[in-house]
């Protein structure tokens, strides 16, 4: 944009604060806040309102924020436009992915994408699904893709592939040769858990809540952010726990792991979520175009 004032307020105005904006423009927060006086100047009024360390838009900073959005999606528009006709596919996408999914799928499909389309830059950001969810109803990243369902009608979201967890025990334990359990099984047994917040736990006890049974009587001995540590944990005859399937395929060819199926199965959804208004680049519609097809080829592994 050639308006650098508007874009720094837009961020800030956005994220609702100095500092998070500075980290996102990559600048100084003097920078940033330079940058915003100057606008406050050109249209002779505040912009924003500072208290106790806190910003909120003024009136004013309201109507600003309002057109700048608009003025960034015509933008947006324009630039997709002219691709389309050059036949231009460049840009940067800022992914956010559930760690699951950030660990074990999106490796292979973006290597593929890039080797394709070497002139698309992509930043990938890391976390639960809560807080990936957040990250798009807060426009810090184009496209997320989550391990739970979405419970937020506001954003668009499409199912990618069916996810299928499984039990996971170290080779001896006593459950390690029965080829399925039922889920309220695991209570019996100290328990590695995933975050709160985690779209495996969150799914996890949903599952028990629907089989008549209370997550609250479950022996967690621990609860580990990240998968390696939990498979580790396990191998280390600490607990059991339940994964993904996807997470699983060097432990159980190397034997290190056993995995048990559940009664009832437990399956969850990979999804696309982004915003519903929000303008997509061309880069964009390439990018869920090859993921769709990726989904397509690893259905319910």
């Amino acid at each position: 944009m050639s308006d650098r004032r508007l874009q720094v307020f837009h961020t800030v105005a956005r994220l609702l604060s100095f500092t998070k904006a500075a980290e996102e423009l990559h600048m100084t927060q003097p920078a940033v806040t330079f940058q915003v006086r100057q606008l406050e100047e050109q249209f002779n009024t505040r912009l924003f309102d500072r208290t106790h360390n806190r910003i909120s838009l003024t009136d004013a900073g309201s109507r600003v924020f309002k057109y700048a959005e608009q003025i960034f999606l015509l933008y947006g528009e324009m630039d997709n436009s002219v691709r389309e006709l050059t036949g231009d596919i460049s840009g940067v996408l800022v992914l956010g992915a559930s760690t699951t999914i950030a660990e074990y799928m999106l490796p292979v499909l973006l290597g593929d994408f890039k080797a394709k389309y070497p002139d698309v830059t992509i930043r990938l950001k890391v976390a639960n699904t809560d807080g990936i969810v957040s990250q798009v109803e807060n426009n810090e990243i184009d496209l997320g893709v989550v391990e739970a369902p979405v419970n937020n009608k506001n954003l668009m979201v499409e199912e990618c592939r069916t996810d299928h967890l499984v039990v996971i025990v170290p080779p001896g334990h006593e459950l390690a040769n029965e080829k399925s359990i039922p889920i309220g099984k695991i209570i019996e047994y100290p328990f590695i858990c995933r975050e709160e917040g985690s779209g495996t736990r969150e799914v996890m006890i949903e599952s028990m809540q629907a089989a008549g049974i209370n997550p609250s009587d479950m022996r967690i001995a621990m609860e580990l952010g990240s998968l390696e540590a939990i498979k580790g944990a396990v191998e280390s005859g600490m607990g059991v726990s339940i994964l993904s399937k996807a997470t699983l395929i060097k432990e159980l060819k190397l034997g290190t792991l056993v995995a048990i199926d559940t009664d009832p199965p437990i399956h969850r959804p990979f999804s696309f979520v982004h915003q519903k208004q929000k303008f997509k680049a061309r880069a964009m519609d390439e990018l869920l175009n090859f993921a769709r097809k990726y989904c397509e080829s690893h259905q319910d592994v």
